[in-house]
């Protein structure tokens, strides 16, 4: 689903040149479940902005589903964001006075698809992530938890074949936490291909796979021995 190869990502201000990315290369298959793991300032950020097609590398290659992303027009990429990616970040993104169910609209919205529809798959995933009693209530009538499983719920509106989450425990307790990495592994079951990006181990650790990055270079990429001890124990 994803090939991304020898990826470089240079930013330049008046004379200096900071190298954000390094020669980074790797594929993630439909159905996987990956963390991208590393210090603030590793890179693992600007690759995800690559991922989501808002970005575009310096050199290097970023395929998706068989498409080579620099040669797609504006509209050929807004497109992709909407019906293929799902996003959830950090900090949640949502419009304060309005609504659970409207903020989950919403990208629905710039889809096209008719109000009821649009009324109906909203109530869909906010129950799905367990609000379904808190579908008026707005943003900051909401805790942080709540919140950033409106935005989970948001990003599963659309049905994306990608969910991509950039730190998307950071602003809430570990409680809360564990709460929406279950959210995650459920929608992984159901066929979603979930990128992850944090700096938390224990975040982690609930991905299948971990991708860990610094210095703008992959050091690791391998299979979570946790998750697949814990398969083989199931068998």
């Amino acid at each position: 689903m994803i090939h991304v190869s020898k990826i470089t990502k240079i930013y330049k201000i008046g004379e200096v040149e900071t190298v954000a990315l390094d020669n980074v290369s790797f594929a993630i298959k439909k159905g996987e479940f990956v963390a991208i793991m590393g210090p603030s300032g590793s890179g693992k950020s600007t690759l995800m902005h690559i991922l989501g097609a808002l970005d575009t590398p310096t050199s290097g290659s970023y395929t998706l589903d068989g498409e080579e992303v620099a040669k797609l027009t504006d509209d050929q990429l807004a497109d992709i964001r909407n019906r293929k990616i799902g996003f959830i970040f950090q900090a949640y993104n949502l419009l304060p006075r309005t609504s659970a169910l409207k903020n989950v609209m919403l990208p629905m919205r710039y889809a096209g698809i008719p109000l009821g529809q649009r009324q109906t798959r909203a109530k869909k995933y906010l129950d799905m992530v367990g609000l379904g009693e808190r579908l008026d209530h707005t943003s900051s009538q909401l805790s942080g938890g709540q919140q950033q499983r409106v935005a989970i719920a948001r990003g599963l509106a659309m049905n994306p074949s990608i969910l991509l989450a950039d730190e998307p425990t950071g602003n809430i307790a570990s409680a809360q936490a564990e709460e929406v990495m279950a959210i995650f592994q459920e929608a992984n079951k159901n066929n979603h291909t979930i990128i992850m990006i944090t700096h938390e181990p224990d975040i982690a650790a609930h991905a299948k796979r971990i991708i860990t990055i610094r210095d703008g270079k992959i050091i690791s990429d391998e299979a979570n021995k946790k998750q697949k001890l814990a398969k083989l124990i199931n068998k």
